[in-house]
């Protein structure tokens, strides 16, 4: 059982009285916001609807979807929740089927990737905590991985995104 002293609430942020009339209302039916052959992304909560306080995103992957090879993020924690279908999920150490009501947390600093290796879609959450400002990411990373090279690498990590792939051992440490 916890008691009052091993915890605390972060200070507080809002000093009014009554409350505002702030909330944000997504429909269920609203259309994805990034919409490609793999799949489709909705942004419930962004980097800029939040303050930066965490960004919130559906992911729709259609069958045999790549998703993301192994990196890991500076900046910001990343996590998963599978809402249908069944998603690999690689925690740094080994890959693990998730599937629906299946989470996965991965602090700052930790390896991970994510893809469908199944005939049939698959859907998850994401959220990202801190929020970043990950649209641009979500809306140009096909293009850009089309280019490939220096550039794609420059783009994931302006987006604080370290692929494996684009280092070699010791570099950039």
């Amino acid at each position: 059982m916890s008691h009052p002293e091993d915890f605390a609430y972060p200070e507080p942020r809002y000093h009014g009285y009554r409350g505002e009339v702030n909330a944000t209302f997504r429909p269920a039916d609203t259309p994805p916001d990034v919409s490609s052959p793999g799949g489709a992304t909705h942004y419930l909560a962004t980097h800029a609807s939040t303050g930066g306080e965490f960004g919130f995103y559906k992911v729709d992957l259609g069958p045999r979807a790549a998703g993301a090879k192994p990196h890991f993020h500076k900046a910001m924690s990343e996590s998963f929740y599978v809402l249908s279908g069944e998603l690999e999920l690689y925690d740094g150490d080994k890959w693990v089927t998730g599937r629906a009501g299946d989470f996965l947390y991965v602090p700052v600093g930790g390896l991970h990737a994510f893809k469908n290796a199944t005939d049939e879609p698959t859907s998850m959450l994401m959220l990202f905590s801190p929020g970043a400002p990950r649209e641009e990411y979500f809306e140009r990373v096909a293009e850009v991985a089309r280019r490939g090279g220096e550039e794609l690498k420059r783009f994931r990590v302006r987006h604080d995104s370290y692929f494996v792939e684009d280092f070699e051992p010791g570099e950039g440490e």
